[in-house]
């Protein structure tokens, strides 16, 4: 289906209606959304901009406006957020009399606030043509952001930051285009009337011809990280699941070389390795090109929803279909690779819960794709966007995706730029639309994808490629499949010859799997607020969570909300925690906040790094703190070590995303229980130390017999070492629940 907007595409280029022709219509630049692959929820349509006439563009910051970050290492557990920083200045630019001129600089905070500010810049008139897909109905913007966007996405100054000037995203407003709607194979031309329209109507007819691509070149490459550097990186975050510090990384390396023209390997992609959310953006002036065959979603709202589809598990792909079912079925059943995707879907509940009204974040849909070269296991996590929140806040909440980063995200994304020592630039950024005015939206996950640079007449390119470490990673095989993921775009390229990639073919689907199931026990939803917002609005506390910079955190008071209670999150390690690490401010801040109940959230590192939940700890055990308290994984460890034990590496490994049995007594927060419960770990620290404490042993893991959950026999004090908020753990809720049963008063 994308061979008919390919050729749609040549006819407007011959016609002067797109490309350096076009000049008289606005600018040489082009957008291109191309959905490839069979017609499904994924692959529903495709576009093809109209010249535009006005754009933003962002670069990089000087070293004055935003210093690098001072050296350090996060993978070893010293992580250094900030509070603040540099202004994001997006400059608007307009097409006049053949060149783009500087119109205005938008001095903005970040995406959310960038999209905001660009309302005055777009028109709000309803196109007088419609398209019938699910683009906007009147004006957009579409281009391309970089992941160094990261910069103003979480709390984290880069050690390796982008030269000063380098592109950091280029952003054009649509007003008319083409649209292939997939599901009837109908092209219309859509936007206001005048000549650009009249013109485009005339080239949709099309016979099934295929366009000429230019002939394939040979060109050498190189690459930023030998395999011996990659294997080091893959070992270094082995290390540091080992210690705790992270659950799992994505990393990954650039190969660089000349290419023909962008566009035509673009043409190749489409052709060769169809994807449904491919993309093209060229920027003439700014000798600058993105192609891209994406298969990944990172997020499309349709004003009311939010969808995200992470991707996370890979296999290849074969011609013949019983063995293509084989690899997929032996996918599926791997415990590395769905406890990998599992640790990314309650990655993605978590972020989306950012900006979802309690309670309405689901997983509605698991599936196998098959692609061209690969098979990849992808959830499709929905959520209801909250009153307050926007495409744009969504944006905002989800970039850069969780799928090419890691867990926890803010501790990862400091950890890929500490191993990978370069700018990712675009690779794992994203390419997609925004309406400013209602914020629908779409925009996918920058894989499978070659940046391109025009240097003179030539082009220098590169194409990333990585995948996902966990404790399971084998060094070797994680170096193999970065050079297979990136294999179809370096053949596309020109610097590896087809029978030099190993690249198994086989046929385009989506096999259904069956979704998690869901539990709901609430019928009344409490609310999420941060503290600042509780304490100056006078508001009441409710449930204090103590949030320790945990990609499950917001899983957790999601999941107390769902009880009916409101929540307060306490943010554990901000800069801004550390005046209540004074224990005489801090009782008074409880004093003042009154919580019904205290949760010690989960997180990267040792207790000893979380300062603020081991004095809440000491304080409960000492009898100074009366509210129930419960510690969950890290907040678990915090209580067991200001009880006396010890809190070391597990004698058995790390265990992240794995459901496993957890025997129980019964008592405490396993009253009314069964004797056995599946519940999912995220941990490479245990508590250990069986010896006569304050704190009592109520659970353990069947198999190894390692401590899972703990209680104080007359104060209403509880530690579990599991998930309960996990989608993998089914009784967690219920544990929950029982916790915010306990009286207020203990």
């Amino acid at each position: 289906m994308s061979e008919r907007v390919m050729a749609i595409a040549e006819k407007l280029s011959e016609k002067g209606l797109l490309g350096p022709a076009a000049h008289r219509f606005g600018s040489p630049d082009k957008v291109m959304l191309v959905s490839g692959g069979p017609v499904t929820h994924l692959a529903e349509w495709s576009l093809i901009a109209a010249p535009a006439t006005k754009r933003v563009v962002i670069r990089q910051p000087s070293r004055e406006e935003l210093p690098a970050a001072e050296h350090h290492s996060p993978i070893g557990g010293d992580v250094r957020l900030v509070e603040e920083t540099a202004l994001l200045l997006a400059e608007v630019e307009e097409w006049k009399h053949g060149s783009w001129y500087h119109s205005v600089t938008l001095r903005t905070l970040g995406l959310e606030d960038l999209f905001e500010k660009l309302k005055v810049e777009t028109a709000t008139v309803p196109f007088a043509l419609k398209h019938g897909v699910g683009l906007p109905d009147g004006p957009f913007w579409s281009g391309a952001l970089a992941y160094d966007l990261v910069q103003w996405t979480q709390p984290l100054r880069l050690q390796n930051p982008p030269k000063e000037g380098a592109l950091l995203a280029v952003l054009w407003c649509i007003t008319a285009g083409v649209v292939v709607d997939h599901r009837t194979d109908t092209p219309c031309v859509f936007g206001d009337e005048g000549d650009w329209v009249k013109q485009a109507s005339t080239c949709l007819d099309w016979t099934g011809e295929k366009v000429a691509i230019s002939p394939l070149g040979s060109y050498e490459e190189t690459v930023t990280h030998t395999n011996q550097t990659h294997e080091n990186n893959v070992k270094a975050v082995r290390q540091g699941i080992v210690d705790g510090q992270v659950y799992q990384v994505n990393i990954g390396k650039h190969w660089r070389g000349e290419i023909d023209h962008p566009y035509a390997v673009f043409q190749r992609l489409v052709r060769n390795n169809p994807a449904p959310f491919s993309a093209y953006a060229y920027a003439e002036d700014l000798g600058f090109a993105l192609a891209s065959s994406s298969p990944e979603s990172l997020l499309s709202f349709d004003g009311k929803r939010l969808t995200t589809s992470p991707i996370k598990g890979t296999c290849p792909q074969d011609h013949d279909d019983t063995e293509a079912a084989r690899l997929r079925g032996r996918m599926i059943e791997d415990e590395k690779e769905r406890a990998e995707h599992r640790m990314l879907v309650d990655l993605m509940r978590n972020d989306l819960s950012q900006i979802a009204v309690p309670g309405s974040v689901f997983v509605n849909r698991f599936d196998v794709e098959s692609y061209a070269n690969v098979q990849h296991l992808v959830s499709h996590i929905t959520a209801t966007i909250r009153s307050n929140a926007s495409g744009a806040s969504a944006l905002q909440a989800l970039f850069p995706g969780g799928s090419i980063t890691g867990c926890p995200r803010t501790m990862v994304c400091a950890v890929i730029d500490e191993l990978e020592q370069t700018p990712r630039s675009f690779w794992t950024g994203s390419i997609g639309y925004i309406d400013v005015h209602t914020g629908r939206s779409a925009w996918n996950i920058l894989i499978r994808t070659l940046e391109a640079h025009a240097v003179g007449s030539r082009w220098r390119a590169s194409v990333g490629a990585g995948g996902g470490i966990t404790i399971a990673s084998v060094p070797k095989k994680e170096v193999e499949e970065a050079a297979w993921k990136g294999g179809a775009l370096r053949v596309a390229a020109g610097w590896m010859a087809q029978e030099q990639a190993p690249l198994p073919s086989g046929a385009l689907g989506i096999h259904p799997l069956q979704p998690p199931a869901t539990v709901r026990i609430g019928k009344d939803i409490g609310t999420v607020r941060d503290l600042e917002e509780v304490v100056n609005n006078n508001l009441a506390c409710g449930v204090l969570f103590v949030d320790n910079l945990d990609s499950f955190s917001l899983n957790i008071t999601d999941a107390i909300a769902q009880e009916g209670h409101d929540v307060t999150v306490l943010r554990g390690r901000s800069p801004r925690s550390q005046k209540w690490l004074d224990e005489p401010v801090l009782v008074d801040l409880l004093k003042q906040l009154k919580p019904s109940h205290i949760v010690l959230g989960p997180g990267p590192g040792r207790p000893e790094d979380v300062p603020l939940t081991m004095m809440i700890a000491r304080g409960a055990l000492a009898g100074r703190i009366s509210a129930p308290l419960l510690g969950v994984c890290l907040g678990h460890q915090a209580l067991a070590l200001a009880d006396g034990r010890s809190v070391q590496p597990s004698p058995l490994g790390p265990v992240h995303g794995v459901p496993v049995d957890i025997l129980n007594t019964g008592t405490g927060l396993f009253s009314g229980m069964n004797a056995v419960l599946k519940l999912t770990r995220y941990n490479s620290l245990v508590a250990l130390d069986r010896g006569s404490h304050c704190l009592v042993v109520n659970a353990t893991e069947s198999s190894s017999g390692l401590i899972m959950g703990v209680h104080h026999p007359s104060l209403p004090i509880h530690g579990v070492q599991f998930h309960p908020e996990s989608i993998g753990s089914h009784e967690g809720q219920h544990l929950i629940a029982n916790f915010l049963s306990i009286p207020s008063d203990g």
